[in-house]
């Protein structure tokens, strides 16, 4: 069982940054993929990125690619979303999820464990 922790959301202007976190404890948070998805008003969970626990290789949604950065530390136990350039479309709640069990990982149902969320909110 993983228990999942994020923080650092907040309100921010167009164009601004916001470094989100994700704070896990449990066992075997190194041998678990870590992924950030978003859920605006009246829409269902997006992808948003992904690092693979094995080479810490990483994807993203097309919407963040080359303005988002996830990263891990496993030493800490902590995962985080780095948001550059943020947009009034980035508006949502963040949620930080960890242990894939399918080769999907752009789907919210092959993620097991699931933070409570955290609210980003961008100005125009």
């Amino acid at each position: 069982q993983v228990r999942l922790v994020e923080s650092g959301g907040g309100l921010v202007q167009t164009g601004g940054s916001l470094r989100l976190s994700c704070a896990a404890s449990g066992r075997n948070f190194d041998s678990y993929s870590v992924a950030w998805f978003r859920q605006a008003p009246g829409k269902g969970r997006e992808f948003v990125a992904t690092i693979f626990w094995n080479d810490f290789g990483t994807k993203y949604a097309g919407s963040a690619e080359g303005r988002f950065t996830i990263a891990r530390n496993n030493a800490e136990n902590t995962a985080s979303l780095q948001m550059n350039n943020l947009k009034p479309e980035d508006t949502a709640v963040y949620y930080c999820a960890a242990y894939s069990t399918g080769s999907r990982y752009d789907s919210a149902e092959v993620w097991n464990y699931w933070g409570q969320g955290t609210q980003v909110t961008v100005s125009s």
